[in-house]
């Protein structure tokens, strides 16, 4: 693998890379007609920028698509709303333990599948979108029941450690799953990384049916009877916007869900256009963003308390470390600030998830974290596309430092909630969690 020669620099937005060329035309020799001045040239570019819509037909197409595709995303974020919120309430009512047992059977069984049906030489596209839609459905009961599951195992004392190290464990099997699952692919298959999959299941499944149900940390009583599930969604959600701890959260997750955790989606794009890299340097960018989250995991485990300083200044530093891969044109210092970055994402995504549960009662902690997982996971349909639609037009460098001032926003916006509601999201902070239902 090879590196460019030169270390590269952070470069300011407001200074130009290097001179325009079109500069040496504003001064014609004597006699000469003028060439235009370079404002009028650099107003022809932004012209240029929007040349297609000078034709009427493409005008009209265009139009059409931009009213439809709105329509499309609002369909979307409300379908992902709807479905995650449903799930939410769902684990509100069962066992969450023999949910979680089975969302991991069926994901099992739907690898296993794909395993035979790549081995036979039956696999079609068709199977693949079948199966990739029962994974789907799996993984929306699976995550809002096992994010609300894990403070009934091991308490509140002890919650921000079992966040953090959670987390610690996800972006540890991201750093050794893609490279374990390249060498399996190239000298086995696909049909033996989807069975190897489909094997890994069996330990989680084992354990959970292990586990002593009588040892669970559960205060508040679950409901019996089959509700309407309408109303218990806005339940959850009229305990968000009326408890000022949660509510203060939910701000800051939305802008950060929405515009920090998309930045991704171009990443490849910063490897390739930005840093005139491969594909081995992508995934040296990718290795020390989870890196950075692996490191934090554990030095956020050994803390005792989630605090509002850890919850501000993660998020602040995020957006601030994620504005400098924006201005970076050095590989070497764009993987320090993707390490940052993933450092800062995980002290605010640990501690805004243990203050949200701490400060939601048991039997509506599936549907306060099912829209947790909303804002982290379901607004991705959204800040994707907007991530890939500025980067189209503004450029990658351009688009991710718009992304961080997006952050910094929701930031700023969630402190001055704080500030101006302190009294009141003190209040609320831990003594919800122990309200009993009606």
């Amino acid at each position: 693998m090879t590196r460019p020669e030169r270390l590269g620099r952070v470069r300011f937005p407001w200074q130009r890379a290097e001179l325009d060329p079109s500069a040496e035309l504003a001064t014609p020799e004597l006699g000469a007609v003028a060439a235009p001045s370079v404002e009028v040239a650099r107003a022809t570019r932004f012209s240029e920028t929007f040349r297609a819509l000078r034709h009427r037909n493409y005008r009209l197409f265009y139009t059409g698509q931009a009213i439809s595709l709105t329509g499309t995303w609002m369909q979307t974020v409300a379908q992902s709303w709807l479905v995650i919120e449903l799930t939410g309430v769902i684990a509100d009512r069962v066992n969450k333990r023999d949910l979680i047992l089975a969302t991991r059977a069926l994901a099992m069984v739907q690898a296993l599948l794909l395993a035979v049906l790549v081995a036979t030489g039956e696999a079609e596209l068709w199977h693949v979108y079948i199966l990739a839609l029962v994974l789907g459905v799996s993984n929306a009961f699976e995550q809002p029941t096992r994010q609300a599951m894990v403070i009934e195992m091991v308490g509140k004392d002890d919650l921000i450690n079992a966040v953090a190290l959670n987390s610690g464990l996800f972006n540890g099997a991201r750093l050794v799953g893609p490279s374990v699952a390249g060498v399996v692919i190239a000298i086995a298959g696909t049909e033996a990384a989807f069975a190897i999959n489909a094997v890994t299941f069996i330990p989680s499944i084992l354990a959970l049916t292990m586990m002593d149900l009588s040892e669970l940390k559960v205060t508040g009583r679950r409901p019996e009877a089959p509700a309407n599930p309408l109303g218990e969604l806005r339940e959850g959600l009229s305990f968000v916007l009326r408890t000022p701890a949660a509510l203060m959260i939910m701000i800051l997750v939305a802008f950060l869900g929405t515009f920090g955790y998309n930045f991704i989606t171009v990443l490849p794009l910063v490897a390739r256009y930005v840093l005139h890299g491969d594909s081995v340097d992508l995934g040296f960018l990718t290795a020390a963003l989870g890196l950075g989250a692996f490191l934090s995991a554990l030095v956020i485990a050994s803390q005792r308390r989630a605090s509002r300083t850890s919850l501000f200044v993660g998020g602040a530093l995020f957006a601030l470390f994620l504005g400098a891969v924006a201005l970076s044109e050095s590989f070497y210092l764009s993987m320090l600030f993707l390490l940052l970055t993933g450092m800062a994402n995980i002290v605010f995504a640990a501690t805004s998830n243990t203050s949200l549960q701490l400060a939601t009662p048991d039997h509506l902690r599936g549907r306060v974290m099912a829209l947790y997982m909303l804002l982290i996971a379901g607004s991705t349909p959204l800040g994707a596309s907007l991530t890939g639609f500025m980067a189209e037009l503004l450029g990658v460098q351009v688009t991710i430092g718009l992304l961080a001032v997006g952050c910094m926003i929701g930031v700023a916006i969630g402190f001055l909630y704080y500030v101006t509601h302190r009294d009141a999201v003190e209040a609320t902070a831990q003594a919800a969690a122990t309200i009993a239902p009606p």
